[in-house]
């Protein structure tokens, strides 16, 4: 096993040369300070910080930049808490797996994932809620309980896994999942009646019911969650990161730079939601 002790310090153990051991422990004290603050570098305080296509809350820019309300959080945070984000973009799958890997540090995500649970610390303040909706066309029923989905054929997006719901809904006979590549392509198909309801998030699709023909669109809420801060258990010092992030959020309250903290509760979810997955 290679030694930490700096290999410089061997040049001063001549024999003889230090008669007094005291001075000879000092020096080499000395040695030991200096070499550690040689070695400093100050990109061991930057964090590789993942997010996903999340529009309005996080999402990647036309060139490429990383953009949304949740990005600028986490700037202010970060810069508060004494850490540099290095923002990854990246699908939500890979996400899942970097996370688990310790190929990413922290994820800007949501609570409660089950494929999660043994891989992440997520952070005690949670700055926002994220509403999971079903959506559909004028003169359909509205979803007031899960159970209306069975027989139903069920539009989904791309790469989203909503929290486990997915795969019960893949694994339950007499529901037919549809995949759309994206926010308005899914609601392109519901108009198009290729489906009877969509299952989305309400923030990125309020953000692209811009045309006209929207306006037969309609929402039922289906279970909200907790935005957080999700940071890698593979990370050594992890439970330090949330700790700093979670108190530099508090700082900036008091400040007035963020929003309030949240009252964290277990939110709403729609009678007859599979109990497997709460």
């Amino acid at each position: 096993m290679r030694s930490s002790f700096p290999s410089n310090v061997f040049v001063f153990l001549t024999p003889g040369l230090f008669p007094d051991a005291r001075a000879l422990i000092l020096l080499i004290a000395a040695l030991l300070s200096s070499n550690t603050v040689a070695q400093y570098d100050p990109g061991a305080k930057t964090l590789r910080v993942a997010y996903v296509e999340f529009p309005p809350i996080t999402y990647q820019t036309d060139d490429g930049a990383p953009a949304g309300s949740f990005i600028e959080l986490t700037r202010k945070v970060a810069a508060e808490a004494g850490y540099e984000p290095d923002f990854v973009y990246l699908p939500l799958s890979r996400a899942y797996l970097y996370l688990s890997t310790g190929r990413i540090d922290v994820w800007l995500g949501v609570t409660g994932v089950p494929s999660l649970v043994d891989d992440v610390l997520e952070s005690w303040v949670s700055p926002l809620a994220v509403q999971l909706s079903a959506w559909y066309l004028e003169g359909t029923p509205a979803l007031d309980h899960f159970d209306l989905l069975r027989g139903k054929r069920v539009i989904v997006i791309g790469g989203y896994t909503y929290g486990g719901l997915l795969a019960w809904l893949e694994q339950n006979g007499g529901i037919r999942v549809t995949e759309a590549p994206n926010h308005r392509a899914a609601i392109e198909m519901l108009k198009r009646k290729r489906g009877d309801y969509l299952l989305d998030y309400r923030q990125p699709v309020q953000e692209v019911l811009t045309e006209p023909s929207d306006s037969v669109i309609r929402e039922s809420e289906v279970r909200t969650r907790n935005a957080a801060w999700v940071f890698s258990l593979a990370h050594p010092d992890a439970a330090l990161l949330r700790d700093d992030f979670d108190d530099a959020y508090l700082r900036l309250v008091e400040k007035g730079i963020v929003p309030p903290v949240r009252d964290i509760t277990e939110g709403y979810t729609i009678p007859g939601f599979p109990w497997v997955l709460w």
